[in-house]
């Protein structure tokens, strides 16, 4: 009974986390973080039902989502994802779950954002120098979570993040923490999922790249003066958000079932939103799914979202591909691809 009220006052305190006063959502906070690019949900399944994924997570993309949901399987996990992101860019994301009996779970993953081989320019060669750089997001993660009852899990993620252009670069360090509950209300029991992504360390880019010369008065002999400096760049937080979510198995039988899914996401470098999703699975073999992005996101180019996938015993293992198409508004409409496989 304690552990129940415990759990409820931290849902309560979760919802006042995601309502927001009416000023707060006048006010626009877009651009006002480093690595943005931790906002950028990942796995194809996650993404094809719309984002609204917190209450779902029981797969290994509960490592992005809400690392409570990682001691929701017992078999070994491995995944990865592709996508051509936007405007050129790539997105390749990997990881790994390893259930540990009486000690949890315990999960790795690394994302990498990649932006390509571009020229150098300056003022003096605008056409390029014939040098050319890369510029580079990474993210990586170990997660631990463990089942305090058979309806309540815990999780918690450390991450390493750094981003980096050219000859400058910043590190930084951040941990999410999660919650899932399974309420038993209705038949098949609704599910809470809550989780703070990225409470960590600002950054701030240093490096090579910030190096210059000024040239001061001659010194006493008539020699001008060249004394390199570092510019100091300004430190920017990282993205923090919290996500409040719930999800309902409407149909479940030996047949299929038929999943619903809803999350209210506060993030601190946007205004509050909305996600929803559903999946149909079929026999546990065939996955049909869809979702919404970014309901009452201002000026939001994130909308709808539809995939499906297959799942396939081989005997020793279990082999999982997933599809997504996502339409992005303006920009070009990413498509997501997913492998895994659980032994």
């Amino acid at each position: 009974m304690k552990m129940r009220t415990s759990i409820v006052k931290f849902l309560a305190l979760g919802f006042i986390a995601v309502g927001t006063t009416a000023m707060s959502m006048a006010q626009t906070k877009v651009g006002t973080t480093a690595a943005p690019f931790l906002g950028i949900g990942m796995g194809a399944r996650a993404v094809a039902m719309g984002g609204a994924y917190t209450a779902v997570s029981d797969d290994i993309y509960a490592l992005y989502w809400n690392p409570a949901g990682v001691s929701q399987g017992t078999r070994i996990q491995t995944g990865f994802t592709h996508t051509e992101w936007l405007v050129g860019t790539r997105i390749n994301w990997a990881g790994a779950i390893i259930p540990a009996g009486s000690f949890g779970s315990f999960g790795v993953a690394v994302t990498v954002l990649s932006y390509g081989t571009m020229e150098v320019t300056t003022l003096a060669q605008e056409d390029g120098t014939g040098e050319t750089f890369t510029a580079q997001d990474l993210a990586a993660q170990i997660t631990w979570a463990k089942n305090l009852t058979d309806r309540f899990s815990v999780g918690l993620t450390a991450k390493l993040i750094n981003q980096s252009i050219y000859t400058t670069s910043s590190t930084g360090f951040a941990l999410d923490v999660g919650f899932l509950f399974n309420t038993g209300l209705l038949k098949n029991g609704i599910k809470i999922g809550a989780s703070i992504s990225n409470f960590g360390t600002p950054m701030r880019l240093d490096g090579q790249g910030l190096t210059t010369n000024i040239a001061l008065s001659p010194n006493e002999n008539g020699v001008p003066q060249n004394i390199p400096v570092r510019y100091l760049t300004n430190e920017y937080s990282i993205p923090l958000t919290y996500r409040l979510g719930l999800s309902y198995d409407i149909l479940r039988s030996p047949e299929g079932r038929f999943t619903v899914a809803f999350d209210a996401v506060n993030p601190n470098d946007n205004t509050q939103y909305v996600n929803l999703g559903a999946e149909y699975e079929w026999k546990n073999t065939i996955f049909i799914r869809g979702g919404y992005n970014a309901i009452f996101e201002k000026e939001a180019e994130k909308a709808w979202t539809i995939g499906g996938g297959i799942k396939y015993g081989l005997g020793f293992a279990i082999i999982k591909f997933d599809y997504t198409y996502q339409r992005f508004g303006r920009l070009n409409d990413p498509q997501w691809f997913t492998i895994g496989l659980d032994f």
